[in-house]
């Protein structure tokens, strides 16, 4: 009866350490899947400084136009109002 009490211990923390883990694989292999994910897309992207103002916007929200970059477009067009030479 004794010797069964034993094995029943022994079976109860291997069972509870085979759990525990497992239970850390798993947050290992969750962890890991998320940083892959996160690399692949970013939420707002590189940022990039408006020519006008200098406001620096998300390249994803921005406008480009003749390779400068700008936070709306009613800065883009005073900037490019500007740029126009003067006849």
């Amino acid at each position: 009866m004794n010797l069964l009490l034993i094995r029943l211990i022994i079976f109860a923390v291997l069972f509870l350490a085979g759990l525990k883990l497992y239970r850390m694989y798993r947050e290992w292999k969750l962890d890991r899947e998320e940083a892959l994910n996160g690399e692949s897309h970013q939420e707002g992207g590189q940022m990039v400084r408006c020519a006008w103002c200098q406001v620096h916007v998300p390249e994803s929200e921005a406008l480009r136009e003749k390779g400068d970059w700008f936070c709306s477009s009613a800065h883009r067009d005073r900037y490019l109002q500007e740029q126009q030479p003067e006849e």
